[in-house]
């Protein structure tokens, strides 16, 4: 498991390198681009450009020939960050408080706009390393990506909004494959098989290897919201509660609660988020243990990575033996280990 921290490590530093070019102070700094590098400066894992290197690697590719998609990744997952901190009213990220919490909402919007542009701009510069063709066939890959993840958050956000009370663990994988699984996984294992090759592969057969790895990245990240003690999970606990998500948890909460449980959570859900009480936060926490919610999600989340591990056996089974094709395998596990 050592391998696993090591290559974040080694590829994200990479990544960082690459990301300096595109995050140079400019005018107008004040309200705009000294702001646009707050969140990837304040760190992350990295598992998102990591997995776009290794898989390159792993398929035959260069590093310098990945490294640009792989910094457009992490700062489109940041413009990403930025505007769902907005849409779920959130106070911390990375251990700090959000953006809009800092400068206000519009601000905040407009310097998620702009990560955008510049993750946009670094997939036009692959012109420079991969020619014309490859870099529009990735131009595509990001725009499905980018599509598929709206449709995910456009999910998530209309249940909160109608306060959907019969939710299944189906709409929930549906959601977190849009949601999660497309730019957590799926797009940085396509993107960088096309690099690595440097031609048209069969790329759909990345989405079964990485919705598993994604959804189980997922439910993990949902349990560690309600049991971490490490200050480096960097969120406030029991958020997600607070906010009304609809986790795999709380989907099971809901299916599982008697009538009486039943009607206290569909009141707490449709009183607004401001108005949420702690001691309700606590009581919804309190019964989702006794109701073995966090259990379940827990062999959720073992059985996806299983799962993971299976679809890789799959597509590396021609591939070489090597470090990257070993870190690729360590994550299906490192995602239910990580704190």
């Amino acid at each position: 498991m050592d391998l696993v921290p090591t290559m974040l490590e080694e590829y994200g530093e990479a990544t960082r390198l690459a990301l300096c070019e595109y995050l140079q102070p400019r005018e107008p700094r004040r309200h705009l681009w000294s702001l646009v590098a707050v969140y990837p400066r304040r760190g992350g894992r990295m598992l998102r450009p990591s997995l776009c290197i290794a898989t390159a690697r792993a398929f035959g590719g260069k590093v310098e020939r990945a490294v640009r998609s792989a910094a457009a990744l992490e700062l489109l997952h940041n413009a990403f960050l930025v505007h769902d901190d907005i849409e779920d009213e959130s106070v911390e990220r990375r251990g700090r408080p959000t953006l809009h919490a800092l400068h206000g909402v519009s601000v905040a919007i407009n310097v998620g706009d702009a990560l955008t542009i510049l993750g946009l701009r670094a997939l036009i510069d692959n012109r420079s390393t991969l020619g014309p063709r490859l870099t529009m066939q990735i131009l595509e890959e990001a725009e499905r990506m980018a599509r598929e993840t709206v449709e995910g958050q456009a999910i998530e956000l209309g249940w909160r909004r109608d306060n959907a009370m019969h939710l299944v663990e189906a709409d929930y994988l549906e959601m977190v494959l849009k949601k999660t699984c497309w730019y957590t996984a799926i797009f940085p294992s396509r993107v960088g098989a096309l690099i690595g090759a440097s031609e048209a592969r069969d790329l759909d057969r990345f989405i079964r290897f990485g919705f598993f790895l994604g959804a189980a990245f997922q439910i993990h990240d949902d349990l560690l919201n309600l049991e971490s003690e490490d200050s480096r999970y960097g969120k406030e606990r029991n958020g997600d509660i607070l906010e009304g998500k609809r986790t795999l948890m709380l989907i099971r909460l809901l299916g599982s609660a008697g009538p009486a449980d039943r009607e206290r959570l569909r009141s707490f859900l449709e009183t607004p988020r401001i108005d949420r009480k702690a001691d309700e936060v606590d009581w919804v926490r309190e019964r989702m243990d006794v109701m073995g919610c966090l259990e379940h999600a827990h062999a959720m989340a073992h059985a996806l990575a299983g799962a993971a591990l299976h679809e890789y056996s799959l597509l590396y089974a021609a591939v070489p033996d090597g470090r990257d094709k070993r870190f690729i395998e360590a994550l299906c596990t490192w995602v239910l280990d990580r704190t």
